[in-house]
């Protein structure tokens, strides 16, 4: 399945194998991955992480969707929005997204996660979609509320980053919570 969206913004498409340049521009820095296990990446990172993505989207069944951020106004990559579907028998799928540090705090991340989720809902069919996100990423959880996931809690140290264990908060929205808030005009 070769997958594109649009937004009012952004154009959601997969991930080519030529993208590597542009999401190593990102995925390089280290304020990108303060809150992530993985980075700063290598250029050879960066290429082995495009080259499993685009073999992750062969599989059959697939269970990874991972689009790259164009802007449409510069025609630029600048981020990335996931869906992983975590659990077939109960229709449940985990939603990221990364977005180049020179478009943080433009609503890109809140554009790309809500047509991530409205594909979840829809094509996809999922009953739940999830997000986890450090505790300390005011800006990821800002996202996470604004397109209606609702905190559950707090995984007590989850994760191992290199500065040692971190907790980490979960958000989930159902689908039916989804079509209300769509059907106010609030998500489509």
């Amino acid at each position: 399945m070769n997958t594109q969206m649009e937004s009012e913004r952004l154009l959601l498409r997969e991930i080519k194998n030529n993208d590597w340049k542009e999401i190593h521009l990102y995925a390089s820095q280290s304020i990108v991955c303060q809150y992530q296990p993985w980075g700063p990446n290598t250029e050879e990172e960066t290429i082995n992480f495009v080259k499993q993505v685009i073999e992750d989207s062969k599989l059959n069944p697939r269970s990874r969707y991972m689009f790259a951020l164009i802007e449409k106004e510069s025609n630029r990559l600048i981020g990335a929005c996931e869906i992983n579907v975590r659990d077939i028998e109960n229709q449940s799928g985990e939603i990221g997204y990364i977005i180049h540090p020179d478009y943080w705090g433009k609503g890109y991340g809140t554009e790309a996660a809500k047509k991530v989720i409205q594909f979840g809902f829809t094509t996809l069919q999922l009953h739940r979609l999830y997000a986890t996100c450090d505790p300390q990423n005011l800006g990821s959880a800002k996202v996470l509320e604004k397109i209606g996931l609702i905190k559950e809690g707090t995984l007590r140290e989850v994760i191992m980053l290199k500065d040692g264990w971190r907790d980490s908060c979960i958000y989930s929205i159902l689908k039916k919570e989804w079509n209300e808030i769509s059907h106010k005009g609030g998500q489509k």
